[in-house]
């Protein structure tokens, strides 16, 4: 969780100057390199020193995914692009273990590597052919050296480049690394939007860490078994993807465009939050009925749905926040996004740090309290 950080402070600036598609393909590839070597790893050392290296190039979707959606779709149809993006790094967390825990318990674990290598490389491969440019600055550039070319007309350049004038290549470079590090020092609003997903995000992840112990060591299930139990976070996930893409993603586009219409047609990024109450009532809510219920081995069903009901706050906020963020920042969203994700990141790494023993003496499962 810790290493992409920085990789994603210069994948999303980076993106804003050389398109989304060449940092995605870049970084897909050595994402993919690194991943096949981890399958190769004969020491702990080589395992751990590839997992880096993987995740340096594993970072670059969180960074640029946010901005490739404001690229995409228009102020008003970004709620449902959002609830489906957001599915994918809050899903994959809770459905890995599960696959990870049979793969782990019939075959070896390398072949948790190599069927992530292979669906890697599919996607890669498909990524070639079919992964189009979407950052319009980038795709006009592109059409402007067409031009050029073809006209001889050196004077043809877009506002971008007009923009850009004479300012040298690498302190052009130099400002749009800093952009995501001084949207998080110096914005008020995005160090409280990204302070917010931060202490979200490591509960998430302290919760995961702790999760298979609980149900190993308290509830006496076998390693397949208790790996069933991630289910319901990917249930709870899913349930509020579905909900977010089939209802919950309309109405914040419809509650968006009524509050447009109110406002006299001029759109604000806060109209994105109304719905941001209700996924910050169900994070609590959920921690409190899983803490305490598993603290006192209540029915293995209980703590679960506890788990449902914060893995769906977990989306909602998720959703509502991100929408927000790319909404507020426009064209640099990309560098936005870069700059949330490695600060939730940094609380995903820390997190589980504070687990260890406390939780095989209960501190733990009472993450609620």
């Amino acid at each position: 969780m810790n290493p992409p950080n920085l990789p994603r402070l210069i994948q999303g600036p980076l993106s804003e100057i050389y398109g989304r598609r060449l940092i995605l393909q870049g970084s897909n590839l050595f994402f993919l390199a690194f991943n096949i070597a981890c399958s190769q790893a004969q020491t702990s050392s080589q395992l751990l020193a590839f997992r880096f290296l993987a995740g340096l190039g594993g970072s670059a979707p969180l960074a640029i995914g946010g901005g490739t959606i404001a690229d995409l779709w228009a102020p008003e149809e970004r709620g449902m692009a959002m609830s489906l993006y957001s599915l994918a790094p809050l899903t994959g967390p809770a459905i890995g273990p599960v696959a990870g825990a049979w793969i782990a318990e019939k075959a070896s674990w390398r072949w948790v590597f190599y069927s992530t290598s292979i669906a890697d490389g599919v996607i890669q491969l498909i990524g070639l052919w079919y992964l189009a440019e979407t950052y319009a600055p980038t795709v006009l550039a592109a059409k402007a050296r067409a031009l050029r070319k073809s006209t001889g007309n050196d004077t043809i350049c877009t506002a971008h480049e007009h923009k850009r004038g004479s300012t040298s290549t690498w302190k052009f470079i130099a400002n749009a690394l800093l952009r995501s590090i001084k949207f998080l020092l110096f914005d008020p609003v995005m160090s409280i939007m990204a302070t917010y997903m931060a202490v979200m995000y490591g509960t998430m992840y302290l919760q995961l860490t702790t999760f298979a112990s609980l149900w190993t060591r308290q509830y006496g299930e076998s390693v397949g078994i208790a790996g069933l139990n991630y289910l319901f976070m990917g249930a709870g996930f899913t349930a509020s993807r579905q909900l977010g893409a089939q209802l919950g993603a309309r109405i914040l586009d419809r509650i968006y465009k009524h509050l447009k219409e109110r406002n006299n047609g001029v759109p604000t990024p806060e109209m994105r939050l109304p719905l941001l109450a209700i996924g910050s009532f169900m994070l609590p809510a959920g921690l409190l009925l899983y803490g305490w219920t598993a603290e006192y081995h209540i029915f293995w069903l209980v703590p679960d749905i506890g788990v449902f009901i914060y893995c769906t706050g977990i989306i909602a906020s998720f959703l509502c926040i991100q929408t927000y963020i790319v909404d507020t920042y426009g064209l640099h969203a990309a560098s936005a996004v870069a700059a949330v994700s490695s600060f939730r990141s940094i609380a995903g790494f820390a997190f589980p740090l504070f687990s260890g023993e406390q939780n095989v003496h209960g501190i733990g499962n009472r993450l609620g309290k």
